[in-house]
């Protein structure tokens, strides 16, 4: 997964003409590790981004001082200190109004975590919240947990990468405790295909870190269970039972989320957005975006699409 990280100074173009540019973490060289941590000012301009964009690498940030709003996917956030925010690598994010915005961030690509993998899940289940009030001792731990690992990136002192991780680890999982959901933290691994095609909840969230990839926007349940090595009867049985709902749903719903992203944070044609999500008929693409909405690609470009509006879907949860 190197491809995840460039030399300093590499530009970021979009990998697909009139989508957001996507941006890769920064290393010093072919043997650093896939991560950094420090102030604003010395992650550079990027980290205070008011233009739609995407990483590669997942993102922490610890606000200390400052306002404005922080734009993630079709949610928008009041961003004031003390704060924690939790950014996924694919997220659509930009920062709007930033007055004096400060804090510590930690970027790190999914390889950094090979010593705690199941940190992967926690951080996606983080990243549902996305933003976390802290109160005064749970603001002073972070920022000590932040101090920590900025100076470790800085120093690289012998042991540094060891020390990254373990700090890291530490500071997911006394988030997960911020979100109230501690039960989730263990064990630390993820699941192998056979195990997670034993155990429904595992297996549901297999399937949804699978559907939210942009690649399979056209993918069946059949195609999607045998990729998780499965029947899609069996597929079916897990995701409902974890889920509620069929996996033929949730893939709509993915898909139609993936459209609402594309519509709002791009100048792309509606007939592109559609084939973006795997439909090759923009006239078909427009009367299933309305049945599922309730409105208009058009008109949800337009409602959506400014930057000093709000681009929340309609109902959904922030």
């Amino acid at each position: 997964m190197r491809s995840t990280t460039v030399p300093p100074g590499t530009p970021c173009p979009a990998p697909r003409a009139g989508e957001p540019p996507l941006h890769r973490l920064e290393i010093a060289g072919p043997d650093a590790p896939p991560f950094a941590a420090g102030s604003f000012d010395e992650m550079g301009p990027l980290s205070r981004a008011d233009l739609p964009h995407r990483h590669t690498f997942y993102e922490i940030v610890h606000v200390t001082a400052g306002s404005g709003t922080h734009v993630v996917d079709l949610a928008r956030w009041p961003v004031r200190p003390a704060r924690l925010a939790v950014i996924l690598p694919g997220q659509i994010h930009c920062w709007e109004d930033q007055r004096g915005l400060d804090g510590t961030l930690a970027l790190f690509t999914e390889d950094f975590l090979v010593d705690h993998p199941g940190d992967h899940r926690l951080l996606r289940r983080l990243a549902a919240t996305c933003w976390f009030d802290l109160d005064a001792e749970d603001d002073l731990r972070t920022g000590r947990l932040m101090a920590d690992l900025a100076a470790e990136h800085r120093q690289r002192t012998p042991g540094y990468e060891t020390v990254l991780r373990a700090l890291l680890h530490v500071l997911v999982v006394r988030t997960v405790r911020l979100a109230g959901t501690a039960e989730e933290t263990g064990p630390d691994r993820e699941a192998g295909p056979a195990e997670a095609a034993g155990r429904p909840p595992v297996l549901a969230e297999a399937f949804a870190r699978l559907t939210a990839r942009p690649e399979t926007a056209a993918w069946s349940v059949r195609e999607c269970a045998e990729r998780l090595g499965v029947t899609p009867g069996h597929l079916t049985q897990a995701v409902r039972a974890a889920t509620g709902r069929s996996p033929g749903r949730l893939l709509i719903e993915a898909r139609v989320y993936r459209a609402q992203r594309l519509l709002a944070h791009t100048d792309l044609p509606v007939g592109q957005v559609a084939a973006r999500v795997g439909i090759t008929d923009p006239a078909y693409f427009c009367r299933f975006f309305r049945r599922e909405t309730g409105i208009s690609p058009g008109d949800w470009r337009k409602h959506h699409s400014g930057h000093h509006q709000s681009i929340e879907a309609p109902g959904a949860r922030a």
